[in-house]
């Protein structure tokens, strides 16, 4: 059986909404609760996000809390873009919860921003590359489920094909563009592709070297997603070995832009970088 998924981003924020509207009201979540007919705890899983919230049931707040035309709009559409259940429902017995809203925030992005300090970022990555990456970090997995995480992965990519895809920004330690994944082939194949993506005008990408020395994320990778209108808000994403973390805090969240900012400084420029992993996966002429 599959895992729960995690309230999404935007389920949160459409909660987060309603409890705000809820207090310009002046009114309790008791005396909400009263006036539509419901439990107090219906009232508090809809505004923590814990339960959905059916679309005649958000017009009735809507309604109680006197919201304004364009208000209404907003979270109407925003409710709309929650239920959509996007292919990523066909791997739920693969993915963890925390995985899968990961992948629905690389979907909704409009600018990701990563730092890489081991691994090419997903969305970057070759079919083989992704499989070598797979087949390490999930030790106990059965061959079928290895190719069903490969395949997630590779689908995932789709968004790169989009009209208009997110913009990408990405540094990668040198460690990620020295380390043989997969063996030389495997490797320069990735290498290669990295190229043919810088190229790109929506990805930008840079290497940090060695030489850079220390920076302000010594501690491990992260990825800054930003979720445009009626979001609008911006969450940065930590993944260790076994659990992963989500932050929303904005004094942390500028922390993290802070510290993109400075590695991005450090790291060499686009035509340097583009030299540096041509050389690496040695090719003369790029």
């Amino acid at each position: 059986m599959a895992e729960k998924r995690l309230p999404s981003v935007r389920g949160r924020q459409l909660a987060a909404h309603l409890r705000r509207l809820r207090e310009a009201a002046t009114l309790t979540a008791d005396e909400v609760a009263t006036r539509m007919g419901w439990s107090p705890s219906k009232i508090s899983r809809i505004e923590t996000a814990q339960t959905p919230i059916a679309e005649g049931d958000l017009q009735r707040l809507l309604d109680l809390y006197e919201a304004s035309d364009s208000r209404r709009d907003q979270l109407t559409e925003l409710r709309r873009n929650v239920q959509q259940r996007i292919w990523l429902d066909a791997y739920g017995d693969t993915l963890r919860p925390e995985a899968a809203t990961f992948m629905e925030l690389e979907a909704d992005a409009d600018l990701v921003r990563w730092y890489a300090p081991a691994v090419v970022p997903g969305l970057l990555q070759t079919e083989e590359y992704a499989r070598e990456i797979v087949s390490s970090t999930l030790l106990l997995a059965s061959p079928s489920r290895i190719e069903r995480r490969v395949e997630v992965r590779v689908t995932s990519q789709r968004v790169l094909a989009r009209d208009e895809p997110p913009q990408i920004a990405v540094v990668l330690d040198e460690a990620v563009v020295r380390r043989p994944v997969g063996g030389r082939g495997v490797m320069q194949g990735q290498l290669r592709h990295l190229l043919d993506l810088s190229e790109r005008p929506d990805i930008t990408l840079r290497v940090l070297p060695f030489g850079a020395g220390s920076h302000p994320a010594m501690t491990g990778g992260f990825t800054i997603f930003r979720l445009p209108a009626p979001v609008t808000a911006e969450v940065v994403y930590l993944e260790h070995m076994t659990s992963d973390v989500f932050v929303e805090s904005d004094a942390d969240i500028r922390y993290y832009n802070l510290a993109f900012e400075r590695l991005s400084s450090l790291a060499l420029d686009d035509d340097e970088s583009q030299s540096f992993i041509a050389d690496a996966a040695g090719i003369s002429e790029h």
